[in-house]
């Protein structure tokens, strides 16, 4: 069916943490100035992207992906598997986490949990995520919860542009203000908040928090994932993995002309964060520019990149 490129409308989700990040760094028409979510690569029932080209412009990717399986490669699933998203956090997201596969089906009656990874595009000169806790076992950690010891529980950790972490489900974390990051994950929106700094939200009462769920389902103790990061280099792309775990890899691409001959493997997602340039399919080009996000199809046997940009490219590993 498709020999191109999937080009995808992003969803953006306004958050009480959001600003304007996503239309000056992406030139996009975001809705407001509260902002906090572009969702570019989503098959998800909370914000399925619209497809742009093809012969299936103006269905989502969910439709493609319920009635046109071969585009990925007849893996199996009631849903898709990833979403891919850019976060701008103008203030500090809450402390949460998310659970495993098994707890979302048993308890939420989802099909997935979430494991998710961040790739820092921006960060402004002191801005620090937190990752992980302090607690040493259950009981230590059910302590500080309860007695809102934040300081001594939470592991902060300084980032900078171009920084990578791996957030398995389980891991209590919380992106801080300044902050920009693309964000590959499972394809869920289940969260459970520990801390939320007593704000209230847009109805003037403090946001629900979840700390019975988000106790059950927190790693103790915390152990930082290990992650290797290594290069390729194939003509004038130098390909960088960030992470190849049990659901995704995740690689980081920098373009600087032609890339010579690529395979989907089977399919990729790819969304492009600086530059622009062209994908060349079967003597066809597709321009593509900073803030696009595309799907390169199974149906795609070979492409090829051209041009000066930097991406995050990412496939499933569930087919």
């Amino acid at each position: 069916m498709y020999k191109e490129p999937i080009f995808l409308q992003p969803e953006f989700k306004e958050r009480i943490w959001g600003g304007t990040g996503l239309k000056e760094i992406f030139q996009y028409d975001i809705p407001s100035d509260q902002t906090g979510e572009a969702w570019c690569i989503s098959g998800h029932t909370n914000g399925s992207n619209t497809i742009q080209n093809g012969p299936l412009k103006g269905h989502t990717l969910a439709e493609a992906w319920k009635e046109h399986r071969e585009l990925f490669a007849q893996e199996e699933g009631e849903e898709f598997p990833l979403l891919v998203k850019i976060l701008d956090a103008a203030k500090d997201l809450s402390v949460q986490v998310h659970p495993d596969d098994t707890y979302a089906r048993e308890i939420e009656g989802k099909n997935y949990g979430k494991t998710e990874c961040w790739y820092v595009i921006d960060a402004e000169e002191g801005s620090e995520i937190i990752f992980g806790h302090h607690a040493s076992n259950k009981k230590e950690l059910q302590d500080l919860v309860e007695n809102e010891e934040w300081e001594r529980l939470l592991r902060r950790i300084p980032v900078q542009p171009g920084d990578f972490f791996y957030v398995p489900s389980g891991t209590i974390h919380a992106i801080g203000a300044g902050i920009q990051i693309l964000e590959t994950q499972q394809s869920s929106d289940i969260t459970y908040r520990v801390y939320d700094y007593d704000r209230v939200g847009n109805d003037g009462e403090k946001r629900e928090l979840h700390l019975d769920k988000s106790l059950e389902v927190i790693t103790v103790p915390h152990r930082d994932p290990h992650i290797d990061r290594s290069d390729a280099v194939q003509a004038d792309l130098r390909q960088e993995t960030l992470i190849e775990e049990e659901y995704f890899s995740v690689f980081h691409w920098q373009l600087e002309g032609e890339s010579g001959e690529l395979k989907p493997n089977p399919y990729l997602l790819v969304s492009a964060l600086q530059g622009n340039g062209e994908v060349r399919i079967d003597q066809e080009t597709y321009s593509f520019s900073n803030g696009d996000h595309f799907i390169i199809p199974a149906t795609v046997d070979t492409f090829e990149l051209k041009g000066n940009a930097s991406f995050i490219v990412s496939r499933s590993n569930k087919s």
